[in-house]
């Protein structure tokens, strides 16, 4: 599959919940609609993991490119937002599924099979309770709040994940996305982590 998002770290977290599937396999990253429509034409997934909002040409755009060349390649949607008028933008683009990336129990695996098998998925994962509006309290769900909490307190992931009965490459998504939210662009030193003074 092709995996899509103009954050690297949210794509590297996805790529390792991906990758524990022993079925799936990353075949390249892109970080624009741009490159997603290219690197669809010259790679042929059979699943794009496509990012909704992105500066340039955004998912939907991207979808609508790809889908006119291949027809053939299914495309799941990750966003942010539950809106009915972006999930209705996202099928109508062609899209095969639409999943929040701030779910509490998100799996992205699960999903990408299923799309890949030729379902269509509308909500394939719970929100959180900040999430049901498409709204975002500062940029961050309820279930990315706890984990911030956490970091706070200078839990590493596998501390976090034990602590949120999660898998640590769903917390270090989680992680991603809050530093994606609150534009923060460097991780604290493990230093500063361990003494709990650190981001």
């Amino acid at each position: 599959m092709l995996l899509v998002d103009d954050h690297p770290l949210v794509r590297r977290g996805f790529r390792r919940m991906l990758e524990d599937d022993p079925d799936l396999q990353v075949v390249g990253e892109a970080s624009t609609g741009e490159e997603a429509i290219f690197m669809a034409t010259d790679l042929l997934p059979d699943v794009v993991v496509m990012d909704c909002a992105m500066p340039g040409t955004n998912g939907l755009e991207a979808t609508r490119a790809i889908l006119r060349d291949r027809p053939s390649i299914a495309i799941l949607m990750l966003s942010m937002h539950s809106e009915d008028t972006l999930v209705r933008q996202a099928l109508e683009a062609g899209a095969h599924g639409y999943v929040l990336k701030s779910a509490l129990d998100l799996d992205l695996a699960n999903a990408v099979k299923r799309v890949a098998a030729g379902e269509r998925i509308m909500g394939a994962a719970r929100p959180g309770p900040s999430a049901l509006k498409g709204e975002r309290a500062r940029g961050l769900s309820a279930r990315e709040l706890e984990v911030l909490r956490l970091i706070c307190r200078g839990k590493s992931n596998r501390e976090i994940a034990v602590d949120l009965n999660l898998s640590a490459n769903t917390v270090a998504v989680h992680r991603a996305n809050i530093m994606a939210a609150l534009d923060i662009h460097k991780r604290p030193s493990s230093s500063s982590t361990r003494s709990g003074t650190g981001w």
